[in-house]
């Protein structure tokens, strides 16, 4: 059957008596309205519009922004996970923010002054990072939750102390009630949850290789940590979408399938609006053939009860890590006359589907395209793929050789790579020789989200183009008496695609470091319990076995000493009678970035943008290179952009900000044509979306500069921005 898109009329009659609600004053909620002085909600509002009505700062006068104050949280965390993606809340005179290993604070929100911190790993080496806060109010009550590993935390806003009757001591573990024993197994929530009057909504961040936990949507009571409801993205028997898995046993484990990019919800209609990401493994889906439900999906979910009103599906069986990687923004638009409240979903692909928010209908058309079939043993790729026809793109959707860098002092060798890749636009299938895909991993449209104007119904959202390549590798069965084949078919199965194929590591997923040099930092014993037990971005691998991690420990930081490289047969029988569903007959090399010797990307310019859609029209009204390399500007080279991670913010002042790029800066450009108005060098790259807000007359803007990701810099500064008194 045809599962893109699919209407529950059941329970769409119900909210259909609300379809002809009027919409507040510029687009935004009563609650919005009232509040617009605030950034109470990630990303401003539970629409997550970006979006505020303060215009104090505005195009006469953005050039005399000055620093108001700063605060520094403390480099609270260790290692590669360092670092600061979160979009403060401001309450009143209070802003609520999180320092790079996720220690919370509360400071005077004019003048930086610490009120309190909490840190949930106090005691501990432990660090984390998050990117925002859930902030709950009702009558005297004020609360602020977030999540650290597996666990939800709530605390009093005033205090920062931990809320005794929520939970078990104030948190709930988030590995219960899913229905299933994912011990051993990933499960955090880097994104804020939602709030939906007594209720927080939540995803999970899963493992994107096998075995991996199931994406379940759940909402759990803000007073007292129950939960309340789940969805299940990965159905069972007698569910809808079932039959989209051809595995008749798939659900019992499946992985994937789930939300952490966080959610949107429409607080008039109860409707919350969940976009999903890939089931695992994703880039092989041999043991998981078939459409996927609901993986890659926009879900319109009941926010009372969970359960489901309509789906839109935007890949199907997906083999390329197309996650939707940011909540969907809620907007009204005019088509013949009459407002649509719809929702506009970027993706990683650089694609906008604006879809009705009551009945999931295309705003514009959308058609199904035919792509290629894998040749990888065992796959079965889906034929075809929806691709919204507007608005177009908001980045290049194919890498050609007419393409290649021509700045780069390497374009013969890059041509030379190129021309041995499959290079052919979108959903062409993963391969051995290696696949191009551009927009690569991080999009396209990445997790910061994109901003929307209520008042002019334009979008405007960053977009990263650049290329990577994904190339597949064979999976081999490790002679089982061989300590050292056992432990590089555990490596390849399991760690290759963040470490890399030779071990070099990543920045892709949390910054994996190389490990070629392992044991001048790690005992074979200090290393063997962070693979099980995880640490920082890594999470636990406590599903394999103890002869595995052994035999990886042998192979990464050599033969322990008087120890025999065989295993004991005892040993050998134990492991080949547990079959382990992590073993895929493909794995990756790793997340590879297509660049030249210099790290400049292997395609020409723009590598970062930032895009203005009409999305009444359709159409992009303008697209600026966002970023930029001096070196390469002073050789004469126009602006070409860089990798950018952070969303923007759009103010009724006429602006749009944004930090997001590697070259450090905070911008504000002009949301009618683009031009960049103002900039100011931050401490290290502000890859987190900012916010604004207005504290007695005065408004400010806001942006955790915190580096890292791309960046080998790192702080742990926030920095607000004002106008100077008069």
């Amino acid at each position: 059957m045809h599962l893109t898109y699919h209407l529950s009329w059941g329970l769409v009659f119900s909210v259909l008596l609300c379809s002809s609600c009027s919409s507040k004053t510029d687009g935004l909620s009563e609650r919005s309205q009232k509040n617009y002085t605030e950034w109470s909600s990630y990303l401003g509002d539970p629409s997550r519009s970006h979006y505020s009505l303060l215009d104090q700062i505005n195009k006469s006068n953005i050039g005399q922004l000055e620093v108001a104050w700063t605060y520094h949280a403390g480099q609270q965390g260790k290692g590669n996970d360092n670092y600061i993606q979160a979009n403060p809340l401001i309450i009143g005179n209070v802003l609520y923010g999180i320092s790079p290993g996720l220690k919370i604070f509360a400071v005077n929100a004019t003048n930086g002054a610490r009120i309190w911190e909490f840190n949930p790993y106090e005691g501990t080496d432990n660090s984390s990072f998050s990117r925002g806060l859930v902030y709950w109010e009702s009558g005297s009550e004020q609360r602020i939750l977030f999540t650290a590993d597996q666990y939800l935390y709530a605390l009093d806003a005033n205090e920062g102390s931990l809320i005794s009757t929520f939970g078990e001591g104030g948190r709930v573990d988030l590995m219960q009630g899913l229905g299933r024993d994912i011990a051993g197994l990933n499960y955090r929530y880097h994104t804020p949850g939602t709030v939906y009057q007594d209720l927080l909504i939540m995803g999970a961040l899963n493992a994107e290789r096998l075995p991996a936990a199931p994406g379940h949507i759940r909402a759990f009571d803000i007073r007292t940590g129950d939960q309340k409801w789940m969805f299940r993205t990965i159905p069972q028997p007698d569910e809808y979408g079932y039959d989209s898995w051809e595995d008749p046993n798939a659900y019992l484990t499946a992985g994937g399938a789930n939300n952490w990019a966080g959610m949107s919800i429409d607080e008039e209609r109860g409707i919350v609006y969940v976009p999903t990401g890939s089931a695992a493994f994703d880039f092989y889906g041999g043991n998981r053939k078939g459409q996927n439900l609901f993986a890659n999906s926009i879900l319109a979910l009941d926010a009372n009860t969970g359960k489901r009103i309509w789906h839109f599906q935007t890949v199907h069986h997906d083999l390329w890590d197309r996650d939707l990687p940011a909540p969907p923004n809620l907007v009204s638009l005019q088509k013949e006359g009459k407002t649509i409240d719809a929702l506009a979903q970027i993706t990683k692909s650089g694609h906008i589907y604006v879809l009705d928010r009551v009945t999931g209908e295309p705003f514009f058309p959308v058609e199904e395209k035919h792509y290629p079939e894998s040749d990888l043993t065992g796959e079965k790729t889906w034929p075809t793929q929806p691709l919204p026809l507007l608005p177009p793109p908001f980045a290049r959707q194919e890498f050609t050789e007419a393409d290649i860098n021509p700045y780069s002092k390497d374009k013969d060798s890059l041509l030379a790579v190129f021309k041995r890749l499959r290079s052919n636009g979108q959903f062409v299938p993963p391969s051995t020789e290696g696949t191009m895909i551009f927009p690569g991993f991080d999009g396209g449209g990445e997790w910061g989200g994109a901003a929307y104007d209520p008042a002019s119904g334009i979008l405007y959202v960053n977009a990263n183009e650049m290329p990577f390549v994904l190339t597949m590798r064979e999976v081999k069965d490790a002679g089982v008496e061989d300590m050292l084949a056992l432990g590089k078919s555990v490596y390849q199965a399991n760690c290759m695609g963040c470490h890399g194929a030779e071990l070099q590591g990543s920045n892709f997923h949390g910054s994996a470091p190389e490990l070629k040099n392992v044991k001048k930092r790690l005992s074979h014993e200090e290393f063997k319990a962070v693979v099980s037990n995880g640490r920082g971005a890594m999470p636990s691998f406590a599903f394999l076995q103890d002869s595995q991690i052994e035999a990886l420990s042998q192979y990464l930081i050599g033969k322990k000493d008087g120890e025999q490289m065989q295993l004991k047969k005892t040993a050998m029988k134990k492991q080949q009678q547990k079959p382990n569903v992590a073993n895929m007959r493909y794995n990756h090399t790793g997340y590879n970035r297509f660049v030249d010797s210099e790290g400049y990307p292997a395609v020409k310019p723009p590598w970062g943008t930032l895009n203005a859609i009409d999305l009444n029209e359709g159409e992009i009204l303008w697209s600026v290179p966002l970023g930029e390399f001096e070196e390469l500007t002073k050789k004469g080279i126009p602006k070409t952009g860089t990798e950018n991670y952070g969303g923007p913010i759009v103010t009724a002042g006429g602006l749009v900000f944004i930090g997001a790029t590697k070259d450090e800066y905070i911008r504000a450009f002009d949301k009618d044509n683009g031009k960049e108005l103002w900039k100011y060098k931050l401490p290290a790259a502000g890859m987190a979306t900012p916010a604004t807000y207005e504290v007695d007359g005065k408004q400010y803007i806001v942006i955790a500069a915190g580096g890292g990701k791309v960046t080998d810099k790192r702080s742990d500064t926030y920095i607000a921005f004002a106008l100077p008194e008069m």
